[in-house]
């Protein structure tokens, strides 16, 4: 089950599943509400929550803490 996006944490690592993509994302800091400003630690680019959803959460979704 994924977690809420409510649940995110700033400084900790989630793996997050949607679409297809599979990305590694560490939490920078809260913008506002449920919005994040994230560091895709794959290409090392920043995104917010909202940009990596912003088209919707498929079939394949999943959020969960990184190691």
């Amino acid at each position: 089950m994924p977690i809420a996006l409510d649940n995110l944490r700033v400084g900790r690592k989630y793996r997050l599943v949607n679409q297809g993509e599979i990305r590694t994302l560490e939490i920078i800091a809260r913008l506002s509400g449920d919005n994040f400003k994230v560091k895709d630690l794959d290409t090392l680019e920043y995104y917010t929550i909202h940009e990596l959803l912003q088209w919707g959460r498929g079939k394949d979704y999943d959020l969960e803490e990184h190691n």
